[in-house]
C-alpha cells in the first residue's frame, strides 16, 4: 500500500475537483480490503498497482484503529449516554451555548437533502443528531445516534473521530472509512476549541452521500467551528456565565474496594486491569512504551497486542485526549489518592497521610508494577509514623489493619505510654499475644 499523493490541493480534502467518485471508490475500497486482510504488523502491504492508494492520513487512521484492535466488520451498537444522562451531560456541555449557531447554519436546511448535521463531545460521543429524517433512519444501521461513541478509538477511521484524534478538520469518503459497514457514506468534520483555554471541548460534522467530502463542505463545517469559537468568545466577553469546568479526574486505588475513576463529574468504578493502567501512568509521567507496560501489568504472559486493545477500551472510559501513544503517556493532570497520601508525607503531615491511606494501593492485583507500588507506600507510611513516635499516630495505626500486626508498631506504641497505666498493660498483653501467635521472640 502506497500513499495517494497529496499534489498541490489540500491533503486533508478527500474527493478534489475532476475526481470520478465512481473510480475513486473502486480504488479506496481496493485499498481497504488489501489493508484489512494484510497482517496485523506496522509493516504496510505494497500494492499490486498504483491505483489503490490512500492519503496519508486516512493510512495512519487505519493504523491507529487496527493497532487499538477496531473490527473492520462488526459494529458496535452500544449507546454509552441516553436518558436523562444524556439529557443532563450535554445541558452542562459548553457545545450546547452554540448549538443555535450550528442549527442556524448547517442543520435548518438539511429536510429532503440526505445530511446529518453532528456535534460531539471531545470524547468522540454524539450529543445531537439532526437533519434529513430519512438519512437519520438508516445512519441507525451504523449505530450514528446521540449518546454513542464515535471516537476513533471505538469504531476506528471516521471525520469526527479522527478530527478529534487529529485536532484537525478532515473529511473521509467511502471506503476511507475503517468499518466496512460506514463505506456507504462521507463525512467531514472540524474540532471546535475553547477559545479561553484553546482545548478542544467537541466537534462538529456533517455526514451523507459523496458531496459531503467536496472541498467546499469541508470549508462549510471550518466556518461553522470559527464561529461557534466566536460565539463562545463574544459570550465570555459579555460576562455571560461560563459552562462548568471539567475538573482533574482522580484515581482511587487504595483499599480493597472496588477501583474509581471520578472523570467529568461522574463517579465510576472501573476494572482493575484499567485501574493498573492508570497508576502505572499516572506514576511514569513520560510513558511507557507496549512491551515495558505490558511487563509491569504481568512478567510472563501479557503481549503487546492485548495491551493494545486493554487501551483502546480505557480511552473510551477516560477519554481519547488525554492518552498518548508511542509511547503511552497521560496528555492532561490525573489525581490519585496514592499521590495525595505521598504529598502529605512531604510536607510532614502524618496525620492526613494516615488519615488518607485507606489500605494497600490495588489490594487484589498482583501486577509487578503494582506490587512496588503497594510496597513502596506502605513501607513509608509505616516508617514515618513509628519514626514520629507520636502516642495517637502509633495508636491509629496499630488500631488499623495495616498494622494490627506489626509488632514493631506496638513495641513503639508501648514505649510511649506511661507504665503505671492501665493502657500500658492492655498493649503490652497485646505484644505478649502477638508473640505467642507469630513466634518472633521478645518484644
Amino acid at each position: 500500500m502506497t500513499h495517494r499523493e497529496p499534489g498541490p490541493g489540500n491533503p486533508w480534502i478527500a474527493v478534489r475537483p475532476g475526481d470520478d467518485v465512481v473510480v475513486l471508490a473502486e480504488r479506496t475500497s481496493s485499498a481497504h480490503q488489501r489493508f484489512v486482510e494484510s497482517p496485523a504488523t506496522e509493516t504496510v502491504p505494497e500494492p499490486e498497482s498504483g491505483a489503490d492508494t490512500v492519503r496519508d492520513v486516512v493510512l495512519d487512521s487505519w493504523l491507529r484503529s487496527r493497532g487499538n484492535g477496531v473490527s473492520p466488520d462488526r459494529v458496535d451498537d452500544e449507546v454509552v449516554l441516553d436518558g436523562l444522562d444524556l439529557e443532563r451531560y450535554r445541558a452542562a456541555h459548553p457545545l450546547a451555548a452554540i448549538r443555535p449557531v450550528v442549527r442556524k447554519l448547517l442543520v435548518e436546511d438539511t429536510a429532503g437533502t440526505g445530511l446529518l448535521v453532528a456535534m460531539s463531545d471531545a470524547n468522540g460521543r454524539l450529543l445531537w443528531v439532526e437533519g434529513d429524517s430519512a438519512a437519520k433512519d438508516r445512519a441507525l444501521d451504523i449505530n450514528f445516534v446521540e449518546g454513542a461513541d464515535w471516537s476513533e478509538d471505538r469504531v476506528g477511521t471516521n471525520a469526527p473521530g479522527t478530527a478529534l484524534a487529529l485536532d484537525h478538520s478532515v473529511q473521509l469518503f467511502a471506503a476511507e472509512h475503517f468499518n466496512r459497514a460506514m463505506h456507504a457514506w462521507s463525512c467531514s468534520a472540524a474540532p471546535v476549541h475553547d477559545p479561553a483555554t484553546g482545548r478542544v471541548i467537541g466537534a462538529i460534522d456533517i455526514t451523507g452521500g459523496p458531496r459531503v467530502a467536496v472541498p467546499e463542505a469541508l470549508a462549510l463545517v471550518r466556518a461553522t467551528a470559527a464561529a461557534a469559537e466566536a460565539e463562545l468568545r463574544l459570550m465570555a466577553l459579555a460576562g455571560e456565565p461560563r459552562r462548568p469546568v471539567t475538573a482533574v479526574p482522580r484515581l482511587e486505588v487504595l483499599g480493597v474496594r472496588r477501583p474509581v475513576l471520578v472523570v467529568d463529574g461522574d463517579r465510576l468504578e472501573i476494572s482493575r486491569r484499567h485501574a493498573e493502567i492508570l497508576l502505572l501512568l499516572a506514576e511514569h509521567p513520560e510513558g511507557l512504551g507496549a512491551d515495558h507496560l505490558a511487563v509491569l501489568l504481568d512478567e510472563y504472559d501479557l503481549d503487546t497486542v492485548t495491551v493494545r486493545a486493554e487501551m483502546s477500551r480505557l480511552r473510551r472510559v477516560f477519554g481519547a485526549q488525554r492518552l498518548g501513544s508511542r509511547p503511552y503517556r497521560l496528555l492532561a493532570p490525573l489525581d490519585t489518592d496514592v499521590a495525595e497520601v505521598r504529598s502529605s508525607l512531604d510536607r510532614g503531615d502524618t496525620a492526613s497521610a494516615l488519615r488518607l491511606y485507606g489500605g494497600p494501593v490495588l489490594a487484589a492485583s498482583d501486577a509487578p508494577g503494582v506490587a512496588d507500588i503497594r510496597e513502596g507506600l506502605a513501607s513509608r507510611v509505616r516508617v514515618t509514623v513509628l519514626r514520629g513516635g507520636d502516642t495517637e499516630l502509633l495508636a491509629a495505626w496499630t488500631a488499623s489493619v495495616h498494622g494490627r500486626d506489626d509488632i514493631a508498631a506496638w513495641t513503639a506504641y508501648l514505649s510511649t505510654l506511661d507504665r503505671q497505666s492501665t493502657l500500658h498493660a492492655q498493649v503490652e498483653a497485646h505484644l505478649l499475644l502477638l508473640d505467642r501467635r507469630f513466634g518472633s521472640g521478645p518484644y
